[in-house]
């Protein structure tokens, strides 16, 4: 038995996980645009999700593109950037407790959690 294209579909999101995105407007809007232009050529309907997974995909396939590890590169710099000012902000409030990205959040004013308790 021959898998037909509903079974590569299917397949195609089989195994998925959800992520949560933060964009600039202006990059959204040029998605948008582009999934417009898609629907249109295409004249099937072309959703922003669907657009933003073609450029991950296609972004993924230019991992030694040096035009690629720049943007990253410059997104990374952006984003210590912008935690170093909250992290200066917090300590001139009160000096909350620095939390690197990531890192599990304890408190040592609770007790651990145990089971069965």
């Amino acid at each position: 038995m021959r898998a037909g294209p509903q079974d590569a579909e299917v397949a195609m999101f089989a195994n998925k996980t959800r992520v949560l995105l933060v964009l600039p407007e202006d990059v959204l809007g040029q998605a948008r645009v582009l999934a417009g232009r898609a629907t249109a050529a295409l004249k099937l309907p072309v959703s922003l999700q669907i657009v933003l997974r073609a450029l991950i995909e296609e972004g993924l396939k230019r991992d030694g593109d040096r035009a690629l590890l720049a943007n990253v590169e410059d997104q990374a710099v952006a984003v210590r950037r912008l935690r170093s000012l909250g992290r200066r902000a917090g300590e001139a409030e009160g000096g909350r407790r620095n939390l690197q990205a990531g890192s599990p959040r304890k408190s040592r004013d609770r007790e651990p959690h145990r089971r069965g308790n």
